[in-house]
């Protein structure tokens, strides 16, 4: 959704007050257990004027304003029949006439009715069977966390400290309840005085905030997209740290920690960790560049987060926390005697953070607000607690499958290295067959992955359509420029880097074994082309590549046993060249379709060396 999003925020509409003077029969006509006019369509004398939808009712609710939008839905200020105020998020009808939309839907409003906690705008309602489905939640009136900082600047310690416990405290109870929010950001936390409310894992899901300009700047959520949702692996608990971190370090700096522009630049610095936090208190600095490691198991626990608040709270220095332990238990051994208590300089090692793709508990949660934060809001008890199981943190209702059919798919990674090995073979046997082959695939992957990106973020700004697939064959040539262009930019340091590295291994076998060196040779050529595929596959730009190669794979070769047959004949291409290349070590290799290297296209520009 926009920033400022709609469901909490103090923003106003412009339609009469509830107790407005109007007349006229009911308009807006739909079936009883839809939106429905309260009052009436006609105001005033002007027959055409239109109502506004403070008129208008969602079953018990009465709609006061609407306060904002996004693809996935429409969110109101609303009044209850008790005169408690709400926010209720209502599905777009392209939305509500899917089916499995409003199963994910009550499977959502099940889960998040088990969260309870004072920093989580909970679910208070829903009618998901209904004409137009539903949701209510916790009206909060304060301006998102984004536009706080816009207006008054980065915050000081006390009021950041005061930030971060907040959010793990909420984070911590959606943890509890076996939910990942996926989407934490500024501009998904409402400020209600100087508390934190996190908002917004629900309809409108991750990108109803992804803004693009003309040219492609990135202004919203990608910045803030963690590294296993822009990689499309799955997420895990350690995905809402990630977001917690990004969301302090703008707090803090009053910047993006990943910086703006070109969407592919900042995803490529998301995934690469290169944040920048130079803005961000020394002393805060160590904690959150640990939390925004582009490793889920190398980020900090939430009861390490909370104890490195607690010592920035009282002026000490946040330090790198080691997440993995030291030692691995052996299993079926009988348990040593305790030990004895640390002492002199020992340090005792942190408690060993939870595996990040375990499946949550269903157990409900302990309140952590129990008793201290007022009582819940009466009709939350009618839609209460679920007794089913919890959902799966990669199920994340209305998100991965539905815009993003990356996201939780296998990597394909033992495939993927099969087709780099028989590559390398191949290049040493003939070079120029192989570098093309790498160069072409190269541009297909990145246009694959553009056109697939480019669908998902549609697809977050307004929602499943019916004319995505006419819209991605009419842009289909542009993002193959674009992929073109990006092909040329990331391949220039590979290939230096490459040649680089055949040349050394030339000199190194001359040096060895005497005489002139040989650049033309099946060693030096594989070598150099191994380092030239393993620096495109993961120096700058490597990350579209990266998609896109997974996502080719994984619409190519589908089934185990084909993917076994493929992969064992891409093994069998590189053991034989490089059986072929050791036995042959001296012989030139072939630059087909030329007849020798000097026919070879910018032959001039390759080094000279002595005997080549």
């Amino acid at each position: 959704m926009p920033r400022g999003d709609p469901v909490m925020s103090n923003e106003r509409g412009t339609g009469a007050t509830p107790g407005s003077d109007v007349s006229g029969a009911g308009g807006h006509r739909l079936p009883q257990s839809g939106l429905v006019s309260a009052i009436g369509r006609r105001a005033g004398g002007d027959p055409t004027t239109e109502l506004p939808a403070a008129y208008e009712a969602l079953g018990p609710y009465r709609l006061i304003a609407q306060v904002g939008e996004g693809g996935m839905g429409v969110v109101h200020k609303a009044i209850d029949r008790q005169g408690h105020e709400v926010a209720i998020k209502v599905l777009r009808a392209h939305i509500a006439h899917d089916s499995g939309a409003r199963e994910r839907l009550r499977r959502e409003v099940s889960t998040l009715s088990r969260v309870r906690s004072a920093s989580v705008a909970e679910v208070l309602d829903a009618d998901v069977d209904g004409d137009r489905p539903y949701l209510v939640t916790r009206y909060v009136p304060g301006p998102p966390l984004d536009a706080v900082i816009d207006e008054h600047g980065p915050l000081g310690p006390d009021r950041l400290v005061h930030l971060g416990r907040g959010l793990a405290m909420a984070l911590r109870a959606i943890h509890a309840a076996g939910i990942v929010h996926r989407d934490v950001k500024p501009g998904n936390v409402l400020m209600d005085g100087e508390d934190p409310v996190l908002i917004d894992f629900g309809i409108a899901h991750v990108a109803d905030d992804v803004r693009l300009t003309m040219t492609g700047l990135v202004m919203g959520t990608p910045g803030y997209l963690s590294p296993e949702i822009v990689e499309g692996a799955p997420v895990a608990e350690a995905t809402d740290w990630w977001g917690w971190a990004a969301t302090l370090a703008f707090a803090a700096s009053g910047q993006a920690p990943f910086g703006r522009g070109p969407m592919q630049v900042v995803l490529d610095r998301v995934t690469r960790g290169q944040a920048d936090l130079s803005g961000v208190d020394e002393r805060m600095r160590p904690l959150l560049a640990a939390a925004l490691s582009p490793h889920p198991q190398d980020r900090p626990t939430a009861d390490q987060v909370l104890e490195q608040l607690q010592v920035y709270a009282g002026g000490g220095h946040t330090g790198m926390m080691p997440v993995r332990p030291a030692t691995k238990r052996i299993p079926g051994r009988a348990a040593a005697p305790a030990a004895a208590p640390p002492v002199g300089n020992t340090t005792v090692q942190p408690r060993r953070a939870p595996d990040p793709t375990e499946q949550l508990s269903s157990a409900a949660p302990v309140d952590p607000y129990a008793g201290g934060a007022g009582q819940a809001y009466p009709g939350a008890a009618a839609y209460g607690p679920s007794g089913g199981p919890a959902v799966r943190p990669q199920a994340s209702p209305m998100a991965a499958s539905r815009n993003d059919p990356r996201i939780g798919q296998p990597a394909r990674t033992w495939t993927l290295a099969a087709l780099a090995a028989a590559a390398v073979g191949l290049c040493a046997l003939w070079p120029l067959i192989g570098v093309a082959l790498i160069v072409l695939w190269s541009f297909a992957a990145r246009w694959a992955d553009k056109a697939m990106t480019s669908m998902v973020l549609r697809r977050f700004g307004a929602g499943p359509r019916r004319s995505d697939s006419f819209i991605a064959v009419i842009s289909s040539p542009w993002h193959g420029i674009l992929a073109a262009a990006s092909t040329v930019l990331t391949a220039l340091i590979p290939l230096f880097v490459g040649v680089c590295t055949t040349v050394t291994v030339a000199l190194g076998f001359a040096m060895t074994e005497g005489g002139d060196a040989q650049l033309n040779r099946p060693v030096p050529i594989a070598a150099g082309v191994l380092v030239a595929v393993w620096m495109l596959w993961w120096g700058p730009g490597g990350a579209s590549m990266r998609r896109g190669s997974r996502s080719m794979v994984r619409g190519g070769v589908r089934g185990e046993q084909l993917t076994r047959v493929i992969c064992g004949l891409l093994g069998v291409i590189a053991v034989g060249a490089l059986l072929w290349s050791l036995v042959h070590l001296h012989t030139p290799v072939s630059w087909w379709p030329f007849g020798s290297a000097n026919q070879v296209p910018l032959n001039d520009y390759v080094p000279s060396l002595p005997g080549r």
